[in-house]
Formats: C-alpha cells, sequence, structure tokens
C-alpha cells in the first residue's frame, strides 16, 4: 500500500507510551501490502529475541479501537486513519529504535516511505503521498498495471521483462492481494501479458510473496507485455 493520503496534523495522534510499538506494527502491515496481510506475518515482525511480545494482542486492539486497522478472521488491513497516523508516528521525535541492529524489513519499509513520499519545493519530505483511490474494475487495473510495467521496464532498463513483485508494490493498496492475483492471471488468460518463473535474483522472503504463485504450484516472477 502506498502512502495514500498526506498526513494531516489534527487531533488523531498515538498514545506516546505504546508509539513505537504501534508505529513498528503499522509499518509492517503497510510494508506487507496493507491489506487482507496474515495476522501472523505482522505478528512476526513484532517479535523481540525472537519470541512473540506479551503486549502483542492489546496492540492490535488498541489499534483496531483507533479505527487504524482492521482485523477480520486472522486477516489484517490498514485504514486511512492507520496510514495518517503512521505518518504522524514516523515523524514524531519521541520514536526511536530501540538495539543496534535493524531488521532489513524495516530498513526496506523506511526506505519504501521515503520514496513514495512527495518532496517539497524546499526538498523537505512531507508525510506520504497517500491515497490513489481503490481500483473496482479489471479495465482499470489493466490500464494501470500496463502502464506500471511501461515505465519500470524504461525507468530501469528491464529488457520487457519485469518482476511482479515490483508491479505489486507499485500499485499497492489500491487493489487486495488476492485481487491483484486474479487480475494479474485474467491479463495472461487474454494474451495481454505472460506470467514467468525462472529465477530470481537476490530472492527474498518478500519477494517472493509479493511474486505470484499459481494454482499447480508454480511461482511466477517476472511478467512480459505481449
Amino acid at each position: 500500500m502506498s502512502p495514500a493520503t498526506q498526513t494531516k496534523t489534527n487531533s488523531h495522534s498515538l498514545d506516546s507510551a505504546i508509539a513505537p510499538r504501534s508505529v513498528r506494527l503499522l509499518l509492517a502491515l503497510w510494508f506487507l501490502g496493507g491489506k487482507d496481510v496474515n495476522q501472523g506475518k505482522v505478528s512476526d515482525r513484532l517479535k523481540v529475541g525472537g519470541k512473540k511480545s506479551p503486549d502483542c494482542d492489546e496492540l492490535y486492539a488498541r489499534l483496531e479501537r483507533e479505527e487504524a486497522i482492521e482485523v477480520a478472521k486472522k486477516k489484517v488491513s490498514i485504514t486511512n486513519k492507520g496510514i495518517e497516523l503512521l505518518g504522524q508516528g514516523l515523524q514524531s521525535s519521541d520514536l526511536a529504535i530501540e538495539g543496534t541492529i535493524v531488521g532489513s524489513w524495516m530498513a526496506k519499509a523506511l526506505l519504501k516511505w521515503i520514496q513514495q513520499s512527495d518532496v517539497s519545493v524546499n526538498g523537505a519530505a512531507t508525510n506520504g503521498k497517500v491515497a490513489h483511490s481503490e481500483i473496482t474494475s479489471q479495465e482499470e487495473f489493466k490500464q494501470l498495471a500496463l502502464e506500471t510495467y511501461d515505465h519500470l521496464n524504461r525507468d530501469y532498463n528491464l529488457d520487457n521483462l519485469v518482476p511482479i513483485y515490483r508491479i505489486r508494490r507499485e500499485i499497492g493498496a489500491q487493489v487486495s492481494r488476492s485481487q491483484f492475483n486474479e487480475w494479474m492471471l485474467d491479463l495472461q488468460a487474454n494474451d495481454i501479458l505472460q506470467l514467468i518463473g525462472g529465477e530470481m535474483p537476490s530472492l527474498t522472503p518478500d519477494i517472493a510473496e509479493d511474486s505470484i504463485e499459481t494454482k499447480l504450484g508454480g511461482v511466477r516472477y517476472y511478467v512480459k507485455k505481449l
């Protein structure tokens, strides 16, 4: 989910006592796609010393009461208010990173947030370029997916073989993970795109998760426009 709307400086704020933990949870959820994410995958990012934090369940409950997240059948989604609170938390002077080792997911998530944030004229980052409207039709998705393919292919010289995970992350929360998979497979069935397997250099669990697994069990890492 890309940052969706500019963070507003209003009355919404996180309790300072739990702000760092709340920010960590919201950042993990946003980085994992933001919509219909398995709760366990988010909780894994909150572990301390490899063990689940004792306040983890209360943290989910608190953020749900704040309407920052929605939880249904062990699936978690971040709301627009949650993105707003995440942006506020990341800007807070009280925010600190504990310990001396930062998980690679957090470094990647923070970099992604910065890259997707608007930049003001004087060069200071504003909080989030957030919200594109949610995609509600396959035709709308087709247009955006092809535009995203073209600009990634052009800007990064990908030789007409664009990683699926990069398209998914560019589109972000405008479409759910399951809907993204379904519509990408439909574009292949209609001979618009071809999903390709093969090897993915520097494959990580996050990249594998953001690729597409077919019903036959094969993972497709790349897409090629036909």
